[in-house]
């Protein structure tokens, strides 16, 4: 850990003195990360290849998809380990909110694995029962809930964006709620992860936004005159999203259309679990609605799919579900498809920063 290695020299040499700071450090988090994921990522496809774990494409998804069977898979294997690597180098280790941030990355990146192992080795395109596996992410999502609420300086209250004194006082439900975000963000990201660089780039530009708000949460002057709470220690998550950024940055180099790899359940549930967690330490439960606006227009299109099918008794609203499904029928080439649903999170990302100032 360069922070306890190296800050204490300040008093010696002066240039040392940086490390003191957020800002430099989540720079070179995201810097080491990205060097960490492009470096990596030739050797690590080749590793994927001789392991024969490949993509194997089901019958719910459009047949153009036929093409992507045999691409390289399981990609969050090197994105969590990029995270996790910049994170410990960068990061001021004594912020628990650090640690449950990584513990939640671990533990869900896992549970994909093991899902993504299933379904590319044993050849069972299910993958882990959906029982089991939600019944994981919730009990690894409530053991983060009650390590917050037990945590000194941190609350069981939630923000409203836009309404500056409007909190609510969930009390005993305050645990299950941050349950439902953790649990319904990871998933959401999980059925996102559709087309080439779909997931990932929606994921970079949340984890950025989260940044900023990381950093003015951490920061008592920044908090007070922006109005929002102060938790001491969350300034560190922004180091931890740095590397996300970073390690999303370095993916999308292999990823983007026509992708080289994917990253898999082992990715996209340890990404969006990451999101959801930080939504709530920062105490930004909600915005995540704003944030991840493309993760939850695929979870609604899929809702309203379903229920519209079972209600008619066989009758679509759209193509296919999700809805990134739909425009592909629709004829939208797959690159237009995710062009746009990025310019839709940034637009979004703008909207949830101006919350700092529209209070």
């Amino acid at each position: 850990m360069l922070y306890l290695l190296l800050y204490p020299l300040h008093t010696t040499f002066t240039a040392f003195n940086v490390f003191k700071y957020i800002t430099f450090r989540t720079i070179y988090a995201t810097i080491t990360a990205l060097l960490i994921t492009l470096l990596l990522g030739p050797w690590f496809m080749e590793q994927m290849t001789k392991l024969s774990l490949r993509e194997r494409i089901n019958g719910h998804t459009p047949k153009t998809h036929k093409e992507k069977s045999g691409t390289p898979t399981m990609g969050g294997i090197l994105i969590a380990s990029a995270i996790v690597v910049s994170t410990l180098l960068w990061v001021n280790p004594s912020s628990i909110y650090v640690w449950l941030g990584l513990a939640v990355l671990v533990s869900y990146a896992l549970l994909g694995f093991i899902d993504d192992y299933i379904k590319t080795v044993k050849g069972n395109m299910r993958g882990l029962p959906g029982k089991l596996r939600l019944a994981i992410e919730f009990a690894v999502a409530a053991a983060v809930g009650v390590a917050l609420v037990s945590t000194a300086g941190f609350d069981d209250t939630i923000a409203i964006p836009f309404f500056k004194r409007v909190r609510l006082d969930l009390g005993p439900l305050y645990v299950p709620f941050v349950m439902f975000v953790i649990v319904g963000t990871a998933n959401a990201v999980n059925l996102t992860d559709g087309l080439d660089g779909l997931a990932i780039g929606p994921c970079t530009i949340a984890a950025a936004t989260y940044i900023a708000f990381a950093y003015v949460t951490g920061n008592f002057k920044a908090a007070t005159y922006l109005q929002v709470p102060f938790i001491p220690g969350v300034g560190e998550l922004s180091v931890f999203l740095g590397a996300l950024v970073g390690a999303g940055m370095g993916f999308l180099w292999y990823n983007t259309y026509p992708a080289q790899m994917f990253m898999g359940d082992v990715g996209s549930l340890g990404l969006g679990g990451i999101l959801g967690a930080v939504a709530v330490m920062t105490k930004q439960e909600m915005l995540m609605l704003i944030v991840g606006g493309v993760f939850f227009l695929e979870v609604v299109s899929v809702i309203l799919q379903v229920g519209f099918f079972k209600v008619t008794n066989g009758k679509r609203i759209f193509r296919m579900a999700p809805i990134h499904h739909h425009f592909e029928l629709k004829g939208w080439p797959e690159p237009k498809i995710i062009v746009r649903f990025w310019i839709i999170s940034i637009f979004l990302a703008m909207v949830a920063i101006s919350t700092l100032k529209l209070r």
